[in-house]
């Protein structure tokens, strides 16, 4: 065999065979959600911040509560404020209050199991005391043994354990930690393979994939470059949260939607995380990503949504279909106004078809 007809074979050999897939014949798949519009089933979901601003934590509540097959956020305290919203706001047109139905969109479900792995935190000192204080089963919480050998995103064994375990959800705490000691991850030729074979098990298994990460040092930079490595982390995953503190109030929590591509982006939901009372779920919160990275957070602007409440309500009462309206042409969102009200402890009353807001006597 001459040299030409050995490189021909070689070719031949590399060169793959055309294979056309006829959009006609792919069948429509509707998304589903372990937690709606946040961790969708099938797909990667990201989870970021700085070390120490609960990540962890709150991921280990929601592990919690899969294991118990109870709902994520707390659905009685939810539906008291869905309830309470729509009995005064269903005649104000204002869409900005909306969000609360997304909060709580899950039925009951059956436990499922979950495998968490963690490469900073100890199993028996750190990660199950988390667990028992949330009430998780941890009998469906399961971690790969990789005391011989370190577990990485392009291991067999997570596949494997998925298959033995049946688990619904994946964590991998921090992304880092199960990259590989040769794999680079501010180059987009070596995590874009590991991203896309993480994705595929996700889809392959149906279960949900949470991959935790710390945030880069850049301050000035937007959200979505303040990911640590390189941006495929974020393109490869179907939805990204960043959580963070609120500067004003270092106990709460916020967690930013950044990402979505399966629904729009959920509002931001809050949580208060304390030495007394540990973890708390508060509910939505008028925040946006960059703000809360940046330190700006909702200080000013609720203390402007109470001086405005204030001073429209000091002759007396007025409708609420009217507050709405004055509140939006100043700037004001409909969320804001709303924690505003209940802050200052606002009443509420119906007058024929209208509500009327007015301050407490």
């Amino acid at each position: 065999m001459n040299m030409n007809e050995k490189n021909k074979v070689e070719n031949c050999r590399i060169e793959p065979k055309l294979k056309l897939i006829n959009m006609d014949s792919v069948e429509v798949e509707q998304i589903e959600w372990l937690l709606y519009p946040f961790i969708p089933y099938g797909k990667v979901t990201i989870i970021q911040g700085d070390p120490g601003e609960g990540k962890t934590t709150m991921v280990l509540q929601i592990i919690a509560k899969l294991t118990r097959g109870e709902p994520i956020f707390p659905v009685t305290d939810t539906t008291m404020k869905i309830k309470e919203k729509r009995s005064d706001e269903v005649d104000s047109g204002n869409d900005g209050l909306d969000g609360e139905d997304n909060m709580q969109e899950q039925s009951s479900m059956s436990p499922v199991h979950v495998i968490y792995q963690t490469a900073e935190d100890g199993l028996g000192d750190t990660i199950k005391p988390r667990l028992l204080a949330a009430g998780a089963d941890c009998s469906k919480v399961m971690v790969i043994d990789d005391s011989d050998q370190p577990l990485t995103m392009a291991d067999v064994r997570l596949e494997e354990a998925i298959v033995q375990t049946k688990a619904k959800m994946v964590v991998l705490d921090p992304i880092q930690g199960f990259l590989g000691a040769n794999v680079d991850m501010h180059r987009a030729n070596e995590i874009r393979p590991l991203m896309k074979r993480i994705a595929v098990l996700a889809e392959k298994y149906h279960c949900a994939v949470i991959l935790i990460g710390h945030m880069n040092k850049n301050s000035n930079g937007k959200s979505s470059y303040r990911g640590l490595g390189s941006i495929d982390f974020q393109a490869a995953a179907r939805s990204v949260l960043i959580v963070g503190r609120v500067k004003e109030e270092p106990e709460v929590r916020v967690v930013c939607h950044t990402k979505s591509s399966l629904a729009p982006e959920g509002m931001s939901i809050a949580f208060r995380l304390d030495k007394n009372n540990g973890f708390e779920w508060i509910g939505e919160y008028d925040i946006s990503a960059d703000e809360l990275l940046n330190g700006d957070g909702r200080g000013q602007k609720s203390q402007k949504a109470k001086e405005f409440l204030l001073e429209i309500l000091a002759n007396g009462g007025m409708a609420q279909k009217k507050i709405a309206e004055e509140a939006e042409g100043r700037g004001i969102k409909g969320k804001t106004l709303w924690n505003a009200k209940r802050e200052l402890e606002i009443d509420s009353v119906k007058r024929g078809k209208q509500w009327y807001w007015m301050l407490p006597e």
